[in-house]
């Protein structure tokens, strides 16, 4: 027996031995191959193309300072700054947007790309490059040239292709353009908002339609002041859930409802009549998921305009594009929210009897065609996928019928991106900057802008649709003429704010307007108005200070602002549901009473109070409407009920408690409510442990995160911390989704200026720049928008030509 535990024991050495050799292997190997991409900080290096030679200055931040001696200089560098630090993400939205993803990735990539691969993006943007005016032509193809620079620099690709064992493709002026139709894809729905529209009325009817999912309704904060009151409360000859069978499973009425956040941002401007110094104030804080790396590149850009005005530019790019997305030239300052608007149509085909491929347009008959398209896939054989294509659009789901739908959608055409946003760095005036968006080619979205002589603006850049003979909220066949799209908007047509009268506009993704301006823009789901009012509240309220006027400080605090004003009235009918009589013999019910009692009403890392409530509102809004939609979720999985502007109509429902739209399994009212309660003590025990940042924390992870060994899946990311803040309020955060960036600027004054980012510039996670900025965005203090002190100068110099450099 001795004997055998000698042996075992010796086994069990040896093994955790092996095991520790293969883990400092493994880790020996990813250090070298990431010191090997490192990027290149200082000294000088040869860049094909230059007129002249460019300086790039990093602060102890990482952040670049580009000093060339004209646009196309800058253009090059930047390329090559975007090619060194961030070319694998890079990669990956091109493939993304074009439906390629499993080429680089394998099997796992293939429902993305069969997904994607439908809408023809690469086709688009191929054409949008070839027809490009010259100047945004050579613009691209200067940053181009620049990124392909900068990637063979290295002295080996990005560590990613070494996990993945492929080479990284060059990079094109196509390739750009993707990058834009790939943020149209993490924008836009493709029309999934209005199928779930169209299930429901289809599944429900139009009272029950109109009830749960408004246009407009009472709790709107609209800039316009348009709101509406709710509709009746449909009756039992609408919808009776009294008559389904009791014990019928229903959607989610246990377990704790979880919308997923919108991708939304905040946009907001203050004019000079309430700073400090008379110029405007612009804050923009955009809503993405979050990733390592960054989606943004923090940068500065100086050079001289073909007019001989030196142009300085500071603010956020986006690796795969030349342009200045967000920022500040020093006369104006822009910021971008995404605006909802409705820039798709589900069309019903209409097909001709017996026929399958032959159907009906406005003008006569037509045919399918089928678009092939074959997916390249590593280590498995390709994917062929065939696409019916109408003269609208391809086939693109289903109506509850089972009839298809085809997609009419502006992404859908050359024209939907190019480099028109590059005319920003020279606009001196707030009403030039919306010009310029109105006309440029980027995803539909909402712009605000503030100047330094203190003025004020909003308009919506990007493609709108002209409709004719409809509405668009829901489909609509065009089989019968006179119904359809001529063509796009004018940049004249686009509604546009100018200097209000409250000198304050700002954006939280919400519906802005009604009347013929809502027409114009139709509903692609906006968000519920609870965050948007919070802030416009705030604005306004900061905007009636006398004393001090505002300054940066004071538009970033209003980002920060995590109160949860929207659960107010939840934490009081949580403890109006627990009355003395429900928590006799129920000690659970007590403690959660007495926690619910310490409310401090913000949605800040260590409440538990804010848990508690923020869940038994969601799980009352689950056991409410999961019966009334469970035929819709029945049909499709993926119905989006949570896009919906429903708590208005839960709110009625509980105050007027019709027994028709109450589930049977309850007998009345306070059962369904005291069910929710109890949702919340099961999910939530311990209920004293249950602090709000136990929860919400951040995942901030690189994509292969999941591919390696904890403690190097730890060292390629970001760190796990609690967070303040929720959905709701200004302070949007959840563990993977929040703010990509909070920016505060006020033109002609940025070295006052404040940007925060999750994460720095450098995606490789032994640049000391890789967590640059982390802890200041977790904990909200001011980053300077311009960089500091140089510490590191590259010297970029003309070359005629550069060798080729292999990579090991």
């Amino acid at each position: 027996m001795g004997k055998t535990r000698r042996i075992l024991r010796r086994t069990l050495a040896t093994i955790a031995a092996a095991v520790a050799i293969a883990a400092l292997a493994a880790g020996l190997w990813v250090h070298q191959r990431l010191s090997a991409c490192l990027p290149r900080l200082e000294g000088s290096a040869a860049l094909e193309g230059l007129s002249s030679t460019v300086h790039i200055d990093r602060d102890a931040r990482g952040v670049p300072t580009v000093h060339a001696a004209n646009r196309l200089d800058a253009a090059r560098a930047l390329g090559w700054l975007h090619g060194q630090d961030r070319f694998f993400q890079m990669d990956l939205m091109r493939r993304r947007a074009a439906g390629e993803l499993a080429e680089l990735i394998g099997p796992k990539a293939l429902p993305f790309d069969t997904a994607t691969r439908p809408f023809e993006f690469r086709r688009y943007a191929e054409q949008a490059y070839r027809a490009l005016p010259p100047g945004q032509r050579a613009l691209l193809e200067a940053y181009v040239s620049g990124v392909n620079q900068g990637l063979r620099a290295l002295n080996a690709p990005p560590w990613e292709y070494a996990v993945l064992r492929e080479a990284p493709k060059p990079w094109t002026g196509p390739d750009s353009l993707l990058t834009g139709y790939s943020m149209i894809l993490v924008l836009d729905d493709a029309g999934r908002y209005e199928a779930s529209l169209a299930l429901l009325r289809d599944l429900r009817g139009r009272a029950v339609t109109n009830f749960f999912a408004p246009l407009i309704g009472p709790d709107d904060n609209a800039f316009d002041g348009t709101r509406a009151a709710l509709p009746p409360v449909p009756g039992p000859g609408s919808i009776d859930l009294r008559l389904r069978a009791a014990g019928q499973a229903s959607l989610r009425t246990t377990g704790r409802h979880a919308a997923p956040l919108a991708v939304g941002s905040n946009a907001f401007a203050l004019s000079g009549a309430h700073t400090d110094h008379g110029a405007g104030i612009l804050a923009n804080d955009m809503h993405l998921s979050l990733a390592v790396p960054c989606t943004w590149y923090q940068a500065a850009i100086d050079y001289r305009a073909s007019n001989g005005h030196r142009i300085h530019l500071a603010g956020l790019t986006l690796p795969g594009s030349p342009s200045l997305v967000a920022g500040s030239n020093g006369r104006v300052a822009w910021g971008l929210t995404n605006s909802f608007a409705d820039t798709c149509d589900l069309i019903p085909v209409d097909f001709l009897r017996g026929s399958q491929t032959h159907y009906r347009t406005g003008t006569g008959e037509a045919t399918l065609v089928m678009h092939r398209h074959t997916i390249q896939v590593r280590g498995a054989p390709q994917v062929v996928i065939d696409t019916p294509w109408t003269i609208w659009g391809p086939l693109h789901g289903r109506d509850a019928q089972g009839r298809p739908y085809a997609l009419a959608w502006t992404a859908e055409n050359r024209r939907a991106i190019d480099l028109g946003f590059d005319d920003l760095a020279n606009v001196a005036t707030v009403a030039e900057a919306l010009a310029v968006a109105q006309r440029s080619g980027v995803p539909t979205l909402n712009f605000v802008a503030a100047d330094r002589d203190g003025s004020v603006g909003w308009t919506i850049a990007g493609p709108l649709p002209r409709r004719v003979g409809y509405e668009g909220r829901f489909p609509k066949a065009r089989s019968g003429g006179g119904v359809g799209w001529n063509g796009w908007l004018s940049p004249a047509e686009h509604p546009s704010v100018l200097n209000p009268p409250s000198g304050c506009f700002s954006s939280a993704n919400e519906r802005l307007f009604g009347g013929t301006t809502l027409e114009v823009l139709g509903d692609g789901g906006y968000e519920t108005a609870y965050r948007g009012a919070q802030l416009r509240n705030d604005l306004a309220t900061l905007a009636t200070r006398t004393e001090p006027k505002a300054t940066p400080a004071d538009l970033l605090a209003i980002q920060l602002d995590d109160r949860a004003l929207h659960l107010e009235r939840w934490r009081q009918l949580l403890l109006h549901s627990l009355p003395v009589d429900a928590t006799i013999g129920n000690p659970e019910r007590t403690r959660l009473r007495d926690l619910v009692t310490q409310w401090r009403g913000r949605a800040v890392a260590s409440s538990v109070a804010y848990t508690l409530v923020r869940d038994f509102r969601d799980h009352v809004v689950a056991r409410v409407l999961g019966p009334v939609f469970e035929p819709c979720v029945a049909t499709d999985p993926h119905f989006e009920w949570w896009k919906f502007h429903y708590e208005p109509a839960v709110w009625r429902l509980l105050e007027r408690r019709p027994l028709n739209l109450l589930a049977p399994s309850y007998r009345n009212w306070d059962d369904l409510l005291l069910a929710a309660v109890d949702d919340v003590i099961r999910e939530d025990r311990p209920l004293g442990r249950a602090a709000w940042g136990r929860r919400n924390r951040a995942h901030i992870v690189h994509p292969f995160a999941a591919l390696l060994p904890g403690f190097l899946a730890r060292a390629i990311s970001m760190p796990e911390v609690a967070l303040d803040g929720d959905r709701d309020m200004p302070r949007v955060t959840a563990p993977s989704f929040g703010a990509s960036e909070r920016l505060v600027v006020e033109p002609g004054r940025e070295e006052e200026g404040i940007l925060e980012m999750p994460g720095g510039d450098s995606s490789n996670p032994l640049s000391p720049f890789f967590r640059s900025g982390f802890n200041a965005w977790v904990e909200g203090s001011p980053s300077p928008l311009l960089p500091g002190p140089a510490r590191y100068r590259l010297e970029l110099a003309p070359a005629r030509s550069l060798p080729q450099l292999s990579h090991p």
